[in-house]
């Protein structure tokens, strides 16, 4: 029995099926075909340019636009071209990000963080907080004053003589080796021939040291104070870097220059001049281990001096920065003892040519 196509739709509709679309039929377009190229040509084309279309590769098939593909990510497309995920290298990069992010942060929680581990870190400063985040630290060595006035023939002027109790020294321990305006002293030690009543005549010895940025001003102002107009400042290679440097901080303090005014006797060139070629080099350890007989120990070298005050800033021990201080201290008292020798030689040597007969 057949039953035609217009009762099979009505039956269907009475069982409640809906009714499907027919799917259209694909339309059939003539072509020939070229037994020898073995292509596929299309009507009205010529088989060297369907040979050509066939060699070049096939377009790669177009995503089909759903809403979870809008949903997707915006570089998503990138797989269909690279035929690689482009979402785990984004991932790997925002790692990395996070990774240095959590580094910086462990930098600075790091002295704390050793403080839970093993007990508090040693903060203790010498000396005497005189101002908010300024320390002073004093000592005092006995020793007889020079009772003449000293020549300063040695740095090459005859004619000039200083009183000892006039002559202070100076050195700083910087935050950096290079100068500019981002360096900055973070202590400055002085030595001077001095006399108390309590305690005789002696080396005086004063530093001054910041355990806080914010220190700077009042450190300079405190500094000041210990300058008058007779002051004649003296230094190892400090005309060069030591007092170039505090002037530019005293400017940009907004503070009067109160060493410009001021005569200064800078002990490297005559060192130099005197005793070039004696050792292996002029460096000032190299001078008091050679000349003078010193001997340090345990000491810290000036190199590691600004990481030592960076350490602490950051919540750090303090045991390297007091060996920053026990090293500057060392260096104000050999300035001292290398004046002295300086003037001494040069006596001496005027006096051996006095001996000389006359030709």
């Amino acid at each position: 029995m057949s039953i035609s196509l217009d009762k099979l739709k009505a039956l269907r509709k009475q069982a409640g099926h809906a009714e499907k679309p027919a799917p259209a039929a694909p339309v059939a377009m003539p072509v020939a075909v070229n037994t020898e190229a073995k292509a596929v040509i299309a009507p009205g084309s010529s088989p060297a340019s369907d040979a050509v279309s066939a060699s070049r590769p096939k377009p790669l098939p177009q995503r089909r636009e759903t809403p979870a593909a809008r949903e997707d990510s915006a570089f998503d497309w990138v797989e269909d071209i690279q035929h690689k995920p482009t979402a785990p290298v984004r991932r790997a990069q925002d790692g990395d990000a996070l990774r240095r992010l959590l580094a910086t942060r462990n930098r600075a929680v790091a002295p704390s963080l050793r403080a839970e581990r093993n007990g508090p870190v040693d903060r203790d400063l010498p000396g005497t907080e005189i101002a908010p985040g300024l320390h002073l630290i004093e000592a005092f060595l006995p020793q007889a004053i020079p009772t003449q006035p000293l020549s300063l023939a040695f740095s090459k002027r005859p004619d000039d003589v200083v009183q000892p109790q006039n002559v202070l020294f100076f050195d700083t321990e910087t935050t950096g080796l290079a100068g500019g305006t981002g360096t900055r002293a973070f202590m400055i030690g002085a030595a001077d021939w001095y006399q108390d009543s309590a305690r005789g005549e002696g080396l005086r010895v004063r530093q001054l040291l910041m355990s806080t940025m914010s220190a700077e001003s009042a450190m300079l102002a405190v500094f000041s104070g210990w300058l008058s107009a007779s002051t004649v400042l003296s230094s190892y290679n400090g005309r060069s870097y030591d007092s170039p440097l505090l002037k530019t901080r005293y400017r940009l303090a907004r503070r009067g220059d109160p060493i410009s005014v001021l005569d200064h006797v800078d002990l490297l060139y005559p060192t130099r001049r005197r005793y070039r070629g004696t050792w292996e080099n002029c460096r000032l350890a190299t001078i008091e281990r050679n000349l003078l007989q010193i001997a340090r120990e345990d000491d810290l070298p000036g190199s590691e001096a600004p990481a030592a005050w960076l350490g602490y800033l950051r919540g750090g021990s303090a045991r390297n920065l007091r060996r920053v201080g026990e090293h500057n201290h060392q260096d104000v008292v050999t300035l001292a003892q290398l004046f002295l020798r300086l003037v001494q030689a040069e006596a001496d040597e005027r006096a051996e040519l006095a001996l000389l007969p006359e030709n």
